[in-house]
């Protein structure tokens, strides 16, 4: 076999071998950052998708719809106002701990809204707070979940105060989001 025959065996074959090394480290690399962006929503987002490569088609869809919408930082104002009613709906759970749960939603909610979020429904909210906020939406789960038991007088005063924590954790980061050191926002 002459040298010419095998080099035009051998550097196709090279070529393939070095095109999927290439695919295989890219999709690692993809799947390593969405990961690191979304935390335990990327998991689950694999389990209900029913697979990685349908997951991370969703989390794609999810990071394009979050990039249409008009997210912003609260102003200095409004996010003292928040501030305030938050301590108020802390300071309601000792007397009423189903009400401050009940108001804790409404408060995340509307900060939400006022951040630009659309709130017509919870799964929606929760697709769309997975971009930027995927490591504390298991929180925000949690605490709805709580907050629906609530709403049928079946929640426990543990899981109420549960539900605080979790409310209080998102609420934070819904705050201070935009505001933080290295958010790239001003």
């Amino acid at each position: 076999m002459s040298t010419g025959t095998v080099l035009a065996i051998v550097i196709p074959i090279a070529v393939v071998v070095v095109l999927i090394v290439l695919a295989f480290v890219l999709d690692r690399r993809r799947r390593n950052r969405l990961r690191e962006r979304y935390g335990s929503e990327y998991d689950r987002t694999v389990d209900e998708a029913g697979g990685r490569r349908a997951a991370e088609h969703d989390l794609g869809a999810r990071e394009e719809r979050h990039d249409s919408l008009d997210i912003r930082p609260l102003d200095e104002d409004l996010r003292k106002r928040y501030l305030s009613e938050w301590r108020g709906v802390q300071e309601q759970f000792v007397d009423h701990p189903e009400t401050a749960v009940h108001d804790a939603d409404r408060l995340v909610t509307a900060v939400m809204r006022e951040r630009g979020y659309p709130t017509e429904n919870f799964d929606q909210q929760a697709r769309d707070l997975s971009v930027e906020h995927g490591r504390t939406l298991e929180h925000y789960r949690a605490a709805h979940d709580v907050e629906h038991l609530s709403s049928r007088h079946e929640a426990t005063t543990e899981q109420l105060r549960g539900a605080m924590i979790h409310y209080r954790v998102l609420f934070e980061e819904l705050l201070a989001d935009g505001n933080r050191p290295g958010s790239g926002r001003p």
